[in-house]
């Protein structure tokens, strides 16, 4: 049985490849462990310079890659070079800055000395989506090497290119043969590989139910997890924010990766006496909005990554229609065998619609009308999710005092749209997942945090 890759602009099948067993997978896991002893020991500057080659491999193939993720998933070439520019960034950031993460934190106790000490732990899994195929891949691979594990990954079977890309790419940059191995499997075998004693903990990037489901086999063996999941992002625009600002940074969120992200905002909502003003400057600039080949430098919207996926989408937009959305731009499904789906805009969305309740992941976007403040706030936490939310308003310290105490999310953000960086730990609550990823925080949760006291 083969893992087919299939081109969502044209409908064409770019390559089949080949899917491993489970037993030439568990082989696999072995040459990965053999690699690990000598690695854990390694010295930091030993790492650090090998982060920074992997960052330079990465720009040396940037065009290329980006070039292939267009293909087998259908995003903008200009978006996939700066995706790739993104993960170079995460390695040298966590060659710059690993070994400060590590170092043994001294803690004052009766003991002589008594410290925290940072150790790896071993194998992680990653099983990964398709929306962003190298940055989410590296953002849990950077500070996992740094910290001194190893891994083996688990990618999304629609970019099998992509993730046999990442395998090469650490290969290229000089680390220990076997340090990182890709597996392509289907997802019947991922419980089995959770299962194994070598490995020693997962990550998931992907839906809630993708997460239930990894969670409960990991809970099963007693293995840590990070689960990065599904999301439903609120943008509060207040009757005192930047309208211009609001409306280019919320098309800007909605848009990114063709609106295929966790963190993108999603559910805009908006002060009533401010609302018509705000919906036309928001029309305006996603009408503007170029959809087509994502080889195309031009584009700005590229096609789903799977034709299905479009499909559930519109079906979630018909649905909000039925229950008395109003559809102001966008809502069809263009002709021919591709997987597009135009920028659009819902209004008048209630309590009950899927544009509400659920995350629509496509260019589709929900402007929810608040009396106030306060029920603006309101609507923002009446969600499931708590992944990413942000706040627009010139009161700066109001906007802040909001983002910090009063929006269920994550990370909140004032003024900008939300996004993932090196240097920040990132993540979610409620049903969006637990643990975190990134900064310090992201390389401790896959650390033996281990007390040393002495006497």
């Amino acid at each position: 049985m083969g893992i087919v890759s299939i081109n969502p602009a044209t409908g064409e099948e770019i390559k089949v490849y080949n899917e491993l067993s489970l037993d030439d997978s568990f082989q696999k896991l072995a040459l990965v462990n053999q690699s690990w002893k000598a690695w854990r020991n390694s010295r930091a500057d030993e790492r650090g310079s090998l982060l920074r080659n992997m960052a330079a491999v990465l720009r040396k193939r940037k065009k290329e890659l980006a070039v292939l993720m267009a293909n087998e998933m259908g995003k903008p070439v200009t978006q996939g070079e700066a995706e790739i520019e993104k993960c170079a960034v995460c390695c040298e950031y966590y060659a710059e800055y690993g070994a400060q993460h590590r170092a043994d934190r001294l803690v004052t106790t009766e003991a002589s000395k008594s410290y925290v000490s940072f150790q790896p732990i071993g194998m992680i899994l990653a099983v990964m989506p398709w929306n962003f195929p190298f940055w989410q891949v590296f953002r849990f691979l950077a500070p996992a090497l740094s910290a001194g594990n190893y891994g083996v990954l688990k990618h999304a079977s629609n970019v099998p290119g992509c993730a046999l890309a990442i395998e090469e790419i650490v290969n290229q940059a000089g680390f220990p043969k076997n340090i990182f191995s890709t597996l392509l499997i289907g997802a019947e075998h991922v419980a089995k590989i959770i299962q194994h004693p070598l490995v020693k903990a997962v990550t998931l990037t992907g839906s809630t139910n993708a997460g239930i489901r990894v969670a409960t086999t990991a809970a099963s063996v007693l293995k840590k997890t990070v689960l990065e999941l599904g999301g439903s992002d609120a943008y509060v625009i207040l009757v005192d924010a930047d309208l211009e600002l609001a409306a280019e940074s919320c098309v800007e969120s909605r848009l990114i990766n063709s609106g295929q992200s966790c963190i993108a905002g999603k559910r805009f909502i908006v002060e009533k006496s401010i609302v018509e003003e705000f919906t036309a400057l928001f029309r305006k600039k996603m009408q503007a909005k170029r959809m087509g080949d994502p080889l195309d430098a031009n584009t700005d919207v590229g096609p789903q990554a799977r034709a299905d996926l479009r499909d559930e989408l519109h079906s979630q937009v018909l649905h909000s229609i039925e229950k008395g959305a109003k559809c102001i731009l966008g809502g069809k499904v263009p002709a021919g065998d591709n997987a597009f789906y135009p920028p659009t805009i819902l209004t008048s969305v209630t309590p009950g619609m899927p544009a509400y309740d659920d995350e629509l992941f496509g260019p589709v976007a929900s402007i929810i009308t608040a009396e106030d403040e306060q029920d603006a706030i309101r609507i923002a936490n009446d969600t499931v999710f708590g992944l990413g939310s942000a706040v627009f308003t010139k009161d700066i310290a109001k906007g802040e005092r909001i983002a910090a105490t009063k929006l269920q999310a994550g990370s909140s953000y004032v003024n900008h749209r939300v996004l993932s960086d090196p240097r920040l730990p990132f993540g979610g609550i409620k049903t969006s997942g637990y643990g975190r990823e990134l900064g310090d925080f992201g390389m401790h949760e896959f650390m033996n945090i281990k007390t040393i006291y002495i006497r």
